[in-house]
């Protein structure tokens, strides 16, 4: 019995301890995972913080609420000759205390949440544009004004493995379904704004770890920004149920420092530039003319040679 009565305690205090363990959480979601992810971006910091502040006035307030609802059924129980006070339920003060005590708490999650909300669709001061298109079902990316482009779409080895029937637990990939031909390439530390459409149907572009998903559809074009302030790899997938092969459309994000991906610019610049015209032939000397030998001369010069007849 006492055991079982640890047990709880035990699963109750880890319950609780959830939110402060958040922090050790990494950028990408992770199997079993109960909260937020922090994130490398600015939006995704801003959203952790607003959602840790909320949570912990949820915990308080389920602390006081639950604590309160404990004690009254414990402390005033039928058992032990309790009277119900019908002051207590009806009393006007306290009806506006808990109404007013909301309303309140409300308003001041509201104002952080807003000035974020706001920051997150400013694109202005933005260092570099991508443009990204969402198709049936792969993803193009435009580095706008470099005149690099590619597309980048589920990479082979795991479509093989979906194709084949086996199970994909036993493949040896681990990041099966999550890994591309063409990974985006993205510096850190700089503002990047994203323009976002789609060529057929809705998609939706979604990273986790950049803190937000941005629908992509056909004839409208919508704004995101990001600023990456960590290197690494980051995945994500398409957010929106865009056809039958929907569960196969990958999102990998690789961001690196700002002096590798202007090399890695500078690679893709040389690789997509046109190859250099053919040098023009050298025009041919004109030919010289035969010379035309003088019959009558000929003939002159073989009458004075002739013999003469006696």
């Amino acid at each position: 019995m006492k055991a079982g009565r640890f047990k709880q305690w035990g699963a109750g205090i880890a319950a609780m301890a959830l939110p402060v363990l958040a922090s050790a959480q990494a950028a990408d979601p992770k199997p079993w995972q109960l909260n937020m992810g922090q994130g490398v971006t600015v939006q995704s910091a801003n959203a952790y913080s607003a959602h840790m502040f909320a949570l912990w006035v949820c915990v308080i307030i389920g602390i006081l609420v639950f604590g309160a609802m404990a004690y009254a059924m414990f402390k005033f129980r039928h058992s032990k000759g309790a009277v119900p006070d019908k002051d207590f339920t009806h009393s006007t003060k306290l009806e506006v205390i808990w109404t007013v005590v909301p309303v309140v708490l409300l308003v001041l999650m509201a104002f952080p949440a807003t000035s974020k909300l706001i920051k997150m669709y400013d694109t202005r001061n933005a260092e570099m544009t991508v443009k990204i298109t969402g198709y049936q079902w792969m993803w193009k990316y435009d580095y706008l004004g470099e005149n690099v482009g590619f597309t980048s779409r589920l990479d082979r080895k795991s479509d093989q493995i979906r194709q084949s029937g086996v199970d994909a637990r036993a493949a040896d990939h681990p990041h099966y379904l999550l890994d591309v031909d063409n990974v985006l390439v993205l510096p850190t530390d700089t503002k990047i704004r994203f323009v976002i459409t789609a060529d057929d149907v809705i998609h939706a572009w979604w990273v986790p770890a950049l803190g937000w998903k941005q629908d992509a559809i056909p004839g409208i074009v919508n704004e995101a920004w990001t600023d990456i302030k960590k290197p690494g790899i980051y995945r994500g997938q398409c957010a929106e149920l865009c056809g039958k092969d929907h569960g196969f459309m990958p999102i990998v994000v690789k961001a690196v420092p700002k002096a590798e991906y202007q090399q890695w610019l500078a690679a893709q610049k040389a690789k997509n530039a046109p190859a250099p015209a053919p040098a023009p032939a050298a025009p041919a000397a004109p030919a010289q003319p035969e010379a035309t030998p003088n019959t009558d001369a000929t003939a002159a010069t073989a009458e004075k040679q002739a013999p003469v007849a006696g």
